[in-house]
């Protein structure tokens, strides 16, 4: 068996562009073995890695700078860098998904190129490199935790601290010569520029929302028009937001499933498993509607649904769909089970529904807070009460 030794060491572990890995020893053997010589030997070592890491996949090579060795990171996104993409949409490691805070080189930066700042959340970093396309330009990455530029701003990781420590770690002042930081619109909310002015000397640049519009922005001399300083939400990019909401609910729905198919079997006898299967399909697929009306049909059709409140929004969603299974199972069951039905429908839709406060600019934070006091106390008595009423249904056949 291969002995294998970590040597991760805590001190570095967190060095822009390498990643720490396992060195396994080798198992000696003959070098006349056909099994060791085997192919021909591949290419050699990259001169840039160290004992114990690897550099990732978006890195090109390191350039020297007066700060120590920095980054040079590619602009296109490799098929890992894809994959990565498309697994944290679905809801896979996305807490996960994060790079080293520190400083990287985008094309042939010099002492004069210009500083953007972004989140360690992988995906804004890819996002904005990939913008970056032909340009000469440094990337300050902040330890946001992996969490993009908006909810980072809002949740204080993105912040004036975090830019001013992040300055004096990487020695930005060696690096450059100006004195300038553009950072994205979106993180104006964590930042105060006077306060990064006062204690790093580095003045603040305002840039667009998007990171597609950042080379406009630098053509028209750190200008952003009125149109892309305006936050959207638009029905692809409300689209992109539903895979990760259905990761989440995966799990608990396990539960409520488990749940509704006892419940459902609960009756005159105490318990029947052939009511349990009947009625708990019912229920389950009422259930499923609710989910599927909260987390899919309220995002997708947003602006089409009255009310400005996400809980209403998502209770009208809950309500038709529950309307839809009870006409799909009305020979089946009687009026009280289908009033617990609607109310457990338009309680799972409503409440599934409010995660999208966070994701929209329809809201602001203290709105969510004073909507979420008003309608968790109702979702919950709703739920009671529809669980109620369809226990209580079997009891009536």
């Amino acid at each position: 068996m291969k002995d294998q030794t970590n040597i991760n060491d805590p001190a570095s572990g967190r060095e822009p562009g390498l990643k720490p890995i396992f060195i396994s020893q080798p198992d000696t053997c003959s070098t006349d073995s056909e099994v060791c010589c085997g192919p021909p030997a591949g290419p050699p070592s990259s001169p840039f890695e160290k004992p114990g890491y690897k550099i990732l996949g978006f890195v090109d090579r390191f350039i020297q700078t007066p700060a120590g060795p920095i980054p040079k990171v590619k602009t296109r996104t490799g098929l890992s860098d894809r994959i990565g993409t498309i697994m944290v949409r679905l809801g896979i490691g996305r807490n996960e998904y994060k790079i080293a805070p520190g400083l990287y080189c985008i094309g042939n930066a010099d002492s004069t190129s210009l500083v953007m700042v972004t989140a360690n959340y992988k995906l804004s970093f890819d996002t904005l490199r990939n913008h970056l396309d032909a340009q000469d330009a440094w990337i300050l990455v902040l330890d946001t935790r992996g969490i993009n530029v908006w909810c980072a701003a809002g949740k204080g990781t993105f912040s004036t601290e975090e830019v001013v420590q992040q300055i004096r770690q990487t020695q930005l002042d060696k690096v450059v010569t100006h004195r300038n930081l553009i950072l994205p619109q979106l993180s104006a909310t964590g930042v105060s520029a006077t306060r990064v002015k006062k204690e790093s000397g580095f003045s603040v640049i305002w840039g667009p929302v998007r990171a597609s519009d950042i080379r406009h922005f630098m053509e028209k001399g750190m200008k952003a028009d009125k149109i892309k300083r305006l936050v959207t939400f638009s029905f692809m990019e409300r689209l992109v937001l539903v895979p990760v909401e259905l990761s989440l609910v995966i799990k608990p729905a396990f539960w409520i499933f488990l749940a509704a198919l006892i419940l459902s079997g609960i009756g005159p006898g105490i318990f029947s498993i052939s009511s349990s299967l009947s009625r708990g399909f019912i229920a389950v697929t009422a259930f499923i509607f609710g989910i599927l009306a909260g987390a899919v049909a309220v995002p997708l059709l947003l602006p089409w649904i009255p009310f400005r409140a996400f809980s209403i929004k998502g209770a009208l969603a809950g309500v038709m769909a529950g309307l839809g299974v009870a006409l799909f199972f009305m020979d089946d069951i009687q009026i009280i089970a289908i009033m617990g039905l609607l109310l457990m429908t338009t309680a799972v839709s409503s409440y599934l529904a409010m995660n999208f406060t966070g994701a929209t600019p329809f809201t602001s934070p203290s709105g969510v807070e004073k909507e979420m006091r008003k309608a968790i106390p109702l979702q919950g008595l709703a739920i009671l009460t529809g669980i109620t009423a369809w226990v209580i249904a079997a009891f009536k056949q």
